[in-house]
């Protein structure tokens, strides 16, 4: 097929037709609408942002502290038994 033929697929035509024929009428405080739920969503999604941080910072915290107050890399004294007497 060359790209000057006419001959095309039954659905592209009828996609063509479609979106040359009369488009329906748009409510008209669509976009108002669209950028309100818009603005909602960006300031759900930033205090969701903004509270993982702020959880994120007080587990930090929370390993921090008990870092310092277990020391877990430190080991256990070792159980030395009492020499013997007598030998």
């Amino acid at each position: 097929m060359s790209a000057g033929r006419r001959d095309s697929d039954p659905r592209e035509e009828q996609v063509r037709r479609m979106l040359d024929g009369p488009h329906p009428a748009l409510p008209p405080d669509l976009a108002a609408g669209a950028v309100r739920r818009g603005g909602r969503r960006m300031r759900l999604r930033r205090a969701a942002h903004r509270t993982a941080g702020w959880l994120l910072a007080v587990a930090l915290a929370a390993l921090l502290v008990w870092v310092g107050i277990e020391q877990p890399w430190a080991t256990e004294p070792a159980q030395v038994t009492p020499p013997l007497e007598g030998w």
